[in-house]
């Protein structure tokens, strides 16, 4: 079985959108280096914005 992580333990990254720190989660596990938004919405909104 896998080891149980405290979320205080996973890795954090900064939206650069709302300036928010959001955590690693298990489904960008194989991506998570590609990973620059926190939600679906900060990605929509950089794109308007450019």
């Amino acid at each position: 079985m896998g080891r149980i992580r405290k979320k205080a333990d996973l890795p954090e990254k900064m939206c650069p959108v709302c300036q928010r720190p959001f955590t690693w989660r298990k489904k960008w596990e194989k991506v998570w280096d590609e990973v620059k938004y926190c939600s679906d919405r900060c990605r929509r909104e950089a794109k308007r914005a450019t």
